[in-house]
């Protein structure tokens, strides 16, 4: 089923850098009326208002908080579409001194925040009569890379609860879009030596996807390539990762 954006109220979680604000600037292109640029930091969201006063709505929003996620679903009133892009990752294994922590952390915000804020904006959804959700995964939620390894097990959580939410939603006609990047040249891997897609491309595949009505987005070539292993030998792919330990 095809989508148009043109028009739609949005919320972008992490809008701030990276892909966040990548999307939100894609909407903007696109004829969003409204966008809620979410992040942490209120501040940090200057820039971005500055493109486009008239559509950009900055919210204060950490996906950790109650509070926050309460006082979110109190403003919105209206909203067509999710976009769930927050997250952090911090690079640990699952065996090192502070990986129990690290785990801790990332699940609450790459997992526990995806489906508290979710659940709180889900009767605003339901009115919409055109809406969607969008989870930002990762590749490494489709098969764990062993140097993000509590990060690649909370995007898992993510891919399943995308699949879970899909299933529950579709007969409301909500669409629900998994977003699986590889690597990305944004804060997040910037001490990852290797060839990253840029946010700009991420975020223009991400909303291609959409309007053509496509459930699962492999937005970068590296996700494209790693998915079809995955797909023709789930095991090679979960070799090839875990061999980057040497």
């Amino acid at each position: 089923m095809s989508y148009t954006i043109q028009g739609k109220t949005v919320l972008v979680t992490g809008a701030n850098r990276g892909i966040g604000k990548a999307i939100a600037e894609a909407l903007i292109a696109e004829g969003a009326k409204r966008i809620y640029a979410a992040a942490r930091d209120i501040e940090s969201l200057k820039l971005l208002v500055s493109q486009a006063p008239n559509v950009i709505v900055p919210v204060q929003l950490d996906v950790t908080s109650a509070s926050d996620i309460a006082n979110v679903a109190k403003l919105v009133g209206q909203l067509d579409l999710l976009i769930n892009n927050a997250g952090i990752a911090t690079g640990s294994d699952f065996s090192g001194e502070a990986s129990l922590r690290i785990a801790a952390d990332e699940m609450a915000t790459n997992y526990f925040g995806v489906i508290n804020l979710t659940h709180a904006l889900l009767p605003v959804l339901h009115k919409s009569g055109a809406a969607a959700v969008i989870n930002v995964s990762s590749i490494a939620g489709i098969a764990n890379f062993p140097t993000l390894g509590p990060y690649s097990a909370s995007k898992a959580a993510v891919h399943s609860f995308t699949q879970g939410l899909r299933a529950e939603v579709r007969k409301a006609n909500i669409a629900v879009v998994g977003v699986y990047p590889g690597p990305v040249d944004t804060d997040m891997t910037k001490d990852f030596e290797m060839a990253k897609a840029t946010p700009a491309d991420v975020a223009n595949a991400v909303l291609t996807g959409l309007k053509n009505g496509d459930e699962d987005v492999f937005p970068d070539a590296f996700s494209q390539a790693m998915y079809q292993v995955f797909v023709q030998n789930p095991k090679q792919l979960e070799q090839q990762f875990g061999a980057t330990l040497g």
